[in-house]
């Protein structure tokens, strides 16, 4: 016969689910804040892998403008344009500093403080049924997060981000995998802030060390919710499950990127090309035929006589 006990003492384990909803919030957002210690969801213990959100990609760039080519290395803006990518077509998007008149109440922002709320509310139904075993694996799961929330605030830290250029516009054309193209617009400081640099630095030796502590912490919690009560189970596991489908719709609600001060958001519709050619061709036209970044991108071939030209 089903034995519930066991199926509500194994609650904890949700836990450890590898969900990727706490390391997307955390590339959508740029940086951690405090409250983020009250929103417990599965995978919550793989928040500094955040910094391989990008699959390994770093895509070939070239500033139109300017003509010199580069790759962007940094993880969360890469994430955030293979979001918004559309296959054979051109996406636009902007670099913008925040909004001054920005609502806080849009459906993402409302969604997300519902999840340190759900916390708290739990926390104070473990104290009343008087579950201290439930109540200490919650304290456990909060201190993890808080030690990834500091450590992820102690490695986004400013970094290079080359000469200013205060005044001047940029204009690039990004070539993502899969075919996926994208144009981000914007003044030249603001583009290099989301693209030059390091957005992490690596890990020190004692900020690996906490991070281990607080893998190691996630699993002694989840070992100990055996302890707890089958009310007690159910609320935490309650608890994880909702903030995770929370934490989802909340990132997918998101329509913008966060980082360094700045904001990438997209801007109008995606439009299809036949082929890739006719795409260069005509940014071409529209950077008043300069076509030396397209060259160095692979996208056209020089002219016949031109410096750098094979002629057969």
């Amino acid at each position: 016969m089903f034995n519930s006990n066991v199926a509500l003492q194994a609650a904890g384990i949700i836990a450890l689910a590898d969900l990727p909803a706490v390391t997307i919030r955390t590339a959508l957002s740029g940086t951690a804040s405090y409250s983020d210690a009250l929103v417990l969801a599965p995978g919550m213990h793989q928040q500094q892998s955040v910094s391989e959100i990008n699959c390994g990609e770093f895509p070939i760039t070239g500033a139109m403008t300017s003509g010199y080519v580069f790759r962007i290395e940094n993880p969360a803006t890469v994430y955030f344009l293979q979001s918004i990518g559309v296959i054979g077509h051109l996406v636009t998007a902007r670099v913008d500093s925040p909004a001054q008149n920005q609502t806080l109440f849009d459906p993402a922002t409302l969604l997300y403080a519902l999840c340190p709320v759900l916390t708290i509310v739990v926390a104070v139904s473990l104290a009343l049924i008087r579950d201290w075993w439930g109540l200490g694996v919650l304290g456990g799961f909060v201190v993890s997060r808080f030690i990834n929330v500091v450590v992820i605030k102690q490695r986004n830290e400013d970094s290079w981000k080359g000469q200013k250029e205060q005044g001047v516009k940029g204009d690039l054309l990004i070539l993502l995998c899969h075919d996926r193209w994208v144009r981000l617009q914007g003044a030249v400081d603001d583009l290099k802030a989301v693209t030059s640099g390091q957005w992490l630095r690596d890990l020190t030796s004692l900020e690996s060390f906490a991070i281990t502590c607080t893998t190691t912490l996630v699993y002694v919690s989840v070992v100990l919710s055996c302890n707890t009560s089958p009310v007690g189970n159910l609320l935490i596991g309650t608890l994880l499950l909702s903030t995770a489908m929370l934490l989802t719709v909340c990132n997918s609600l998101t329509g913008e990127l966060r980082m360094c001060g700045r904001v990438i958001h997209r801007v109008g519709a995606p439009k299809k090309y036949e082929r890739r050619l006719d795409l260069a061709y005509e940014l071409i036209a529209e950077m008043e035929g300069r076509k030396d970044w397209a060259i160095s991108m692979g996208l056209v071939l020089r002219d016949s006589g031109e410096a750098g030209a094979v002629n057969v």
